[in-house]
């Protein structure tokens, strides 16, 4: 492990520093209906996404972001807060993909991830994967979206240093 390890910011972190079972917690985004209609008239134009009276009639209640949506804003909380920008190498893909609650116009969003599992590759000993389980709240605690994420992650030594 780094010696600093609890001091380095996960964003300048590599992949030796990331061990399972550590959690982080970040972002507070704000959710308005100009961009719930405007993502959803560019990617995902179904009623109950566009239109408050529309939404209404629809187990929504109201007008709802699109799950695409919310993965997109997920995804930059992860960019801007956790994804390190001197190691990451990219991702070979999610798993699980799940909206629990619908996410509405005011909500407040912020990121749980908990690393499951960090290990290094043997046909590339220059990287890692990581495997993090990804949660999005609101402002009342209440799970809205979950997924798993795979990165690969460059590592500060080589095989033989370890």
């Amino acid at each position: 492990m780094h010696p600093d390890q609890a001091q380095v910011h996960p964003r300048e972190r590599y992949f030796e520093d990331y061990r399972s079972g550590e959690v982080f917690e970040f972002g507070d985004r704000l959710i308005t209906a100009q961009e719930i209609i405007g993502f959803a008239s560019d990617y995902d134009p179904q009623p109950f996404h566009l239109d408050d009276e529309a939404a209404r009639h629809t187990p929504f209640g109201r007008l709802a972001a699109s799950g695409w949506m919310t993965c997109a804003v997920g995804m930059r909380l992860l960019v801007d807060h956790f994804i390190s920008r001197v190691s990451s190498l990219g991702s070979p893909g999610v798993d699980e993909v799940r909206w629990v609650r619908p996410v509405h116009a005011g909500d407040r969003l912020r990121m749980r991830v908990t690393v499951l599992e960090a290990r290094r590759s043997k046909s590339k000993p220059d990287r890692g994967l990581m495997t993090c389980l990804n949660e999005l709240y609101n402002q009342d605690d209440a799970l809205v979206m979950s997924f798993k994420g795979l990165g690969f992650y460059r590592c500060r030594t080589g095989l033989e240093e370890r």
